[in-house]
């Protein structure tokens, strides 16, 4: 739970990945945020035909309180989540290998300014160095550009989030419940309290009252 980010897409040539892992250095380097390099180029400077997963190559880093970015390929070149093929590359389920093709991160607890920077900074790699790239963004700015969005998108979260807390030391287990029932009744009592917040916050933003 919590504001994140997801993106999928490609390398547009095997010979750009060492610029791409430099210029995510750099920046890394001036921000002091920590960074992991995996591979730092492709044999011959060629992607490979077949899909194979003994090799990453690329880089992430970690942005202050955020969880960690990876941009990372397969030597096919289709950018992928490391995290994800540890617990997938061998799964019998299609739609859980699937997953490994999708990076998902929680942006929220670095706060607006380095979500901002970090959908700014995608947008620059994608335009120099990727191809088919797509990006979800829960604050909507990667789509719409629109700051007043993406801060009213934080709010919402973080009322969201607080509650979510309070909920965990006010709502206690009921007798002989099970784990997995408290948690179903929880998340209800959660999704409601998250459509009061959306509530809250068309009210104060039209300064009119809405009954949704």
């Amino acid at each position: 739970m919590g504001l994140s980010i997801h993106y999928s897409g490609h390398l547009k040539e095997a010979k750009l990945l060492p610029d791409l892992i430099e210029e995510v250095q750099d920046v890394a380097k001036v921000y002091g945020w920590k960074y992991h390099t995996f591979n730092m180029s492709f044999p011959d400077n060629k992607f490979s035909k077949e899909t194979a997963f003994d090799k990453i190559y690329g880089i992430n880093f970690t942005p202050t309180n955020s969880e960690t970015i990876s941009i990372a390929f397969l030597s096919n070149g289709v950018m992928v989540c490391p995290s994800r093929i540890h617990f997938f590359a061998n799964s019998e389920k299609k739609e859980e290998r699937e997953w490994i093709y999708t990076t998902s991160v929680k942006t929220q607890y670095a706060g607006i300014n380095v979500h901002q920077f970090i959908i700014v900074f995608f947008k620059y790699l994608n335009g120099k160095y990727f191809s088919n790239f797509k990006l979800s963004d829960e604050s909507s700015y990667w789509e719409t550009n629109d700051e007043e969005k993406m801060k009213a998108q934080f709010q919402e979260y973080n009322v969201l989030m607080d509650n979510f807390v309070l909920a965990i030391e006010t709502f206690p287990a009921q007798k002989n419940e099970t784990m997995f029932t408290y948690f179903e009744r929880l998340m209800k009592h959660v999704n409601n309290l998250k459509k009061v917040a959306k509530t809250f916050f068309c009210i104060k933003k039209s300064g009119k009252v809405k009954i949704f």
